[in-house]
């Protein structure tokens, strides 16, 4: 197992567990004998799968499970009704299910993913017709979100396999090269979309001068920037102190919102000058500003910070697992009422992000973290949590609905583990032309994220209103 991965692995908590959990809505519904078939050919193609943790005094490995049991990771799931909301059974009793299963432990004597279905959700609305409910856990160990969205997607009718070669071993003592010189000029900068020419130009010039002279002032540029991020995350102040920063306790909440039209995303952002992820990103700090408020906390001139993974793997290689990103801390500008001022103040803090090595010294520093005993790597990683509020992915899905066993998947969310203290997860997912936030908080720190998730959609209509009276011409 590389350093990185023995990182995730390690870096459990009785508050946080390094599981990504995600949920399926898939009508009409199916049988549970039809998904083991389908995971059982699919997803045991993928070496991992298979495969149980076996941890000594130099890290981990990965050994094939001789007691491997198809019936042991894909299980049949009843959902019982919530208490105080008996007619409630679907949806609101998925959510509290999705919240145990959360802080359930994987098995650590097998392989650490585990298929939960619901045969029958229900009808619901006008179409009664029963659709199914597949919550899906793999822990952070076996992959990042960018390889998981590629494997899973390999269940769906029609999904891709992965190719048949030979795995060569990975070399941790290479990351710098791997991450950095390859990658990051391009890939990390559009994940967090951010695209910008200044770096890219940079690093390419430094791998591949045109002239001796351009490759020492690239060199140096490129030198100057990194010792700016060294500098920038040692010293960078812990997070400003809000009613969502604190001790979590051993409960989750989770939520999850209406679709938004990408197409209405993208003209917002057209219409204001801004990208889609600036729009999104300024609706959730819209959203958790006016929570707080909602709670009676002052939260003007406040903000926080989110970090968020940046992908540090060519996504031509997007089914190799394992994990390959960096983390950037961004600044969410909560105290911002306007929402055109509020939306620029993103867009201004994307901008300052262009160029930044500092996903790179984060992988960096979860390489030495995974080397190192327990407590030495809990104290290291510590020092995200007190940097940070939330942990915020946004990952671009599928553009087309996916088709299982013959059903079509209706919807998807995944929910984005937190770590040390940390205790708020906001997910972006944009599947079939429709925009998805979820949301995972500590019940101590926050009980109700439906209160957070009904926001996220009103302050998205604020922006569409006010471009909507912009000038036509």
């Amino acid at each position: 197992m590389s350093k990185v991965d023995t990182a995730w692995l390690r870096m459990d908590t009785e508050s946080n567990l390094m599981m990504i959990v995600g949920v399926w809505y898939i009508r009409p519904s199916i049988t549970l004998e039809a998904l083991k078939e389908r995971v059982q050919a699919r997803l045991l193609q993928y070496t991992r799968f298979h495969q149980r943790v076996v941890e000594d005094a130099l890290g981990a490995q990965w050994v094939d499970d001789e007691d491997f049991d198809i019936d042991r990771h894909v299980v049949a799931e009843v959902l019982m009704p919530v208490r105080g909301k008996p007619g409630q059974l679907g949806q609101e009793a998925l959510k509290e299910r999705v919240a145990e299963l959360a802080m359930e432990p994987l098995n650590p004597a097998h392989p650490l993913w585990q298929f939960h279905l619901i045969e029958d959700l229900g009808g619901d609305g006008e179409d009664e017709q029963a659709s199914s409910g597949l919550i899906m856990r793999i822990h952070h160990c076996i992959g990042d979100g960018i390889a998981l969205t590629s494997v899973m997607m390999s269940i769906t009718d029609g999904g891709r396999t992965p190719p048949k070669r030979e795995q060569q071993p990975r070399d941790d003592r290479d990351w710098l090269t791997d991450s950095l010189l390859r990658p990051m000029a391009d890939l990390a900068i559009k994940a967090i979309g951010a695209a910008g020419s200044g770096m890219a130009k940079s690093v390419d010039a430094w791998s591949q001068p045109h002239h001796p002279l351009d490759a020492s002032v690239d060199m140096a540029r490129i030198g100057y920037q990194a010792v700016n991020d060294v500098a920038a995350f040692a010293f960078m102040p812990d997070d400003s102190h809000t009613q969502l920063k604190g001790k979590p306790g051993k409960r989750k909440r989770v939520a999850w919102s209406n679709a938004l039209p990408l197409d209405a995303v993208k003209a917002v952002g057209k219409g204001l000058g801004a990208s889609i992820n600036d729009v999104l990103l300024s609706c959730v700090a819209g959203a958790i500003g006016s929570y707080l408020q909602s709670k009676g906390e002052v939260v003007a001139g406040k903000e926080i910070r989110a970090m968020v993974p940046v992908n540090l793997r060519p996504l031509a290689n997007s089914y190799q697992l394992g994990n390959r990103f960096g983390l950037v801390p961004l600044v969410l500008p909560i105290g911002i009422d306007n929402p055109v001022e509020r939306l620029y103040a993103v867009k201004s803090r994307m901008n300052d992000l262009k160029g930044s090595f500092q996903p790179v010294l984060a992988f960096g520093l979860l390489s030495v973290a995974g080397l190192l005993i327990k407590p030495v790597q809990t104290a290291m990683l510590n020092i995200f949590a007190k940097k940070a509020t939330a942990v915020m992915t946004n990952v671009p899905g599928p553009t087309e609905p996916l088709q299982m066993l013959g059903s079509q998947v209706e919807r998807l969310m995944f929910w984005v583990p937190q770590s040390g203290d940390i205790g708020v997860g906001v997910s972006i997912l944009t599947y079939a032309g429709r925009v998805q936030f979820g949301l995972i908080t500590d019940s101590t720190l926050c009980p109700d994220p439906e209160a957070i998730i009904d926001r996220f959609e009103p302050e998205f209509n604020k922006l569409l209103l006010l471009a909507m009276m912009l000038p036509w011409e």
